[in-house]
This record gives C-alpha cells, sequence and structure tokens, in this order.
C-alpha cells in the first residue's frame, strides 16, 4: 500500500449545486482507492470509498445551520489498514458480507453440502471471517460525467473466500438525494447456491463524531419482538416480544435509559447488539424500520428498509485506541448501528426468513437514511 497526493478531481456535474468529486488515497493489492464526495443542493456531503464500500462520512448541519460529520471513520486509508484498527476490528463503515453477522460454529449445510468458514469470533464466524467485503477494494462503476447522485461499486467474491460456496458478483449503489436521504441499494448474483446476507456497519453520533456519548439519543425501533441470543451471541431461534423488557423501543426512548439493566440479554452483549423482527405488511417492502434523534442539535434519522431485521448496536466493544477525524478516541458507545439485514445464523435457523441465493435468482435489497431538523 502507498500514499498519493490530495488532490480533488474537479467537479463535472452540469449542475453544480450538486457535486461528485473523488480523492486518490492509496493502493491496496495494486488497486488504486479513491474517497468519492456526494453533495446535495442542501449542502450536505456524503464521503464513501471504494476500500471495503465504505462510508468515510456523513455531513448534515444542525438547528442553528452548522454542518457536522454524524458517523465515525477516519480521514486517511492508512488509517483503516494499520494494526490497531485490524486488532480493534470494528467494521466500521464498510459493507461487511458475504453473509453479515454471525453464524453458528463457523459452520453450516446447504443442499447437504458442509461449508465451513473462517472462525474470527471465538468459535463463530462474524461478517464473513478475516477478509470480508469491507476489507476488499470494489471496483468503481462510476465516471464523474455520468451522474451526480450516486457511486458505484463491485465486488466479485471467488467461489470458495471465507469458506463460502460460489462466485458472488455484488455491486452496492450510495446515493445522496436532494430529500437528504442516503439511499443504499445492493443487488447481488452467484454461479453456485450460496447465503447472501448485506448490510452497512456505519457508526452514527448525531451529535457530531468525536462526541463522548450516544446514550442521550432518542431512538424508536419498529419491532414487537427481537432475537434472543445465548452465551456465544447466537440466536437461540426464539422470538422474544419486547414487552416490559429494555427492548422495547416502540415508543421513542433514550438508548440510555436501559441499556445498564440486568435483563440476561444486555449482560450478555455488554448492551444493546441484537436482532429486532421488523413489523412488515409484506415481504420485502420498504417500510420504517427505526428513528433516531438528537435534541441537543436536532438532527432526526428516519431508517427504512426492505430488510426484516435491523441489528442494533450501541459500540459496547470500541476502544479509545481508535482516534477519529475529530482527533478524538471512539470510546465505547460513542456511536450506533442500525445494521439492516436477515436474521443472524439464518443458514442454521429454518424459521428465520431464508438467505439461500440460487443461479438464476438476484439478491436486491434498499435502506435509505433519511435525515431531517426536529
Amino acid at each position: 500500500m502507498s500514499s498519493r497526493g490530495k488532490t480533488v478531481s474537479e467537479c463535472m456535474c452540469v449542475d453544480k449545486q450538486k457535486c461528485l468529486t473523488r480523492q486518490l488515497v492509496g493502493e491496496v493489492d495494486d488497486k488504486k482507492v479513491y474517497f468519492y464526495y456526494l453533495t446535495n443542493k442542501s449542502g450536505m456531503e456524503l464521503c464513501v470509498s471504494n476500500y471495503g464500500a465504505t462510508v468515510v462520512s456523513l455531513k448534515y448541519p444542525d438547528i442553528n445551520g452548522v454542518p457536522a460529520d454524524i458517523v465515525l471513520g477516519f480521514d486517511t486509508l492508512d488509517k483503516y489498514r494499520n494494526d490497531t484498527y485490524f486488532e480493534c476490528n470494528p467494521f466500521m463503515g464498510g459493507v461487511v458480507g458475504r453473509f453479515a453477522n454471525r453464524i453458528g460454529g463457523g459452520v453450516y449445510t446447504l443442499d447437504d453440502i458442509v461449508y465451513k468458514l473462517e472462525k474470527n469470533n471465538g468459535q463463530n464466524c462474524l461478517h464473513s471471517g478475516i477478509r470480508g467485503f469491507d476489507k476488499v477494494v470494489w471496483d468503481p462503476m462510476t465516471s464523474l460525467i455520468d451522474t451526480c447522485e450516486s457511486v458505484v461499486l463491485t465486488y466479485i467474491s471467488p467461489d470458495g473466500e471465507g469458506g463460502f460456496g460460489g462466485t458472488l458478483t455484488t455491486t452496492v449503489i450510495y446515493s445522496l438525494t436532494d430529500n437528504n436521504e442516503f439511499r443504499i441499494s445492493y443487488r447481488a448474483t452467484t454461479d453456485k447456491p450460496t447465503v447472501v446476507n448485506l448490510t452497512n456497519h456505519a457508526y452514527f453520533n448525531l451529535s457530531g463524531e468525536g462526541s463522548e456519548s450516544v446514550l442521550d439519543t432518542v431512538v424508536m425501533i419498529n419491532a414487537d419482538y427481537f432475537t434472543p441470543s445465548d452465551f456465544l451471541q447466537i440466536p437461540t431461534g426464539e422470538f422474544m416480544s419486547v414487552e416490559n423488557t429494555p427492548f422495547d423501543f416502540r415508543k421513542p426512548i433514550t438508548i440510555g435509559a436501559g441499556i445498564n439493566n440486568i435483563h440476561d440479554q444486555l449482560v450478555l452483549g455488554n448492551g444493546y447488539d441484537h436482532n429486532w423482527v421488523l413489523k412488515k405488511e409484506r415481504d420485502g417492502e420498504l417500510s420504517l424500520a427505526a428513528t433516531a434523534h438528537d435534541p441537543s442539535s436536532g438532527r432526526f434519522m428516519e431508517v427504512f428498509t426492505t430488510e426484516p431485521g435491523v441489528q442494533f448496536y450501541t459500540g459496547n466493544n470500541l476502544k479509545d485506541a481508535l482516534v477519529g477525524k475529530s482527533g478524538k478516541p471512539y470510546i465505547a458507545r460513542s456511536g450506533f448501528c442500525f445494521e439492516t439485514q436477515h436474521f443472524p445464523d439464518s443458514p442454521n435457523k429454518p424459521q428465520f426468513p431464508n438467505t439461500v441465493l440460487r443461479p438464476g435468482e438476484t439478491f436486491e435489497s434498499s435502506t435509505i437514511y433519511k435525515f431531517s431538523l426536529r
């Protein structure tokens, strides 16, 4: 890997109020790595990289019109690649796949074939092992003159990578609309039967990246049930009601209100790190999953998804060895994630929504993060 200059390319969009530029930030495995910057007409700015299809930054103003970066991340490629990052392994802002979340025992069976996966979380496979989609260079399919609203990235995962079967071709489209919507669309095809579960692991702090805590953030999750986990954080297969538990976010409540409760599930996860079963009228419909509000800044985020679940993670394992763009350490619970997804360990849980993808089929998924002020 080598460092390159910081020159940012000239905006080539016809409408200069909506702009796409790119910055060469280095190389990995002899492939060029860029930071892409998207700006909408209201001045909201999104930065993504083709390394890991990573969301690097997202800037949005507060009620006084002062912009802040509300996504945790780093300002150089090296900080996503150094020893400290790999030791902490926060999957920060990256697309995790080909199977997001945990697969128990690092093994699953499909069509009578046993697939043994890389174990990188004790006995489990987490986010597809040692070198998941967040740690590879994606091929940019975007020309600066093609669009001013989207960045299109593709990665071809070879048969056997991480232990998974089938060559999987995945495309992710990042878009920024003039309605202050950050949109993520996924598409994947395979040449052999496989399992697929894709999400983005962005950490949000609506007070601004570098703020110490997200515990005052007011959260709503549109779910009556969650999937409890065992002591290895693998779902038991049950659907547990949120009623009368600290997992009830059906009405907006601060993260801090229940996070230190002695509920056994919170003790196991050292906080929230669980999958909620989203309320859906129809499978695959784009519907409201969650909201988050920071009263101090007025920033309000709505999350819409076609996925059946969302992993709400409160950054319990963030380490202060990670120093972010603001120059401040990322301490535990200084960011939260809404990872829209199919359920963890689905390949081993037939009662969960199906994650099998076969040749001739196309996996498609969409998630929208919409921002406003309140």
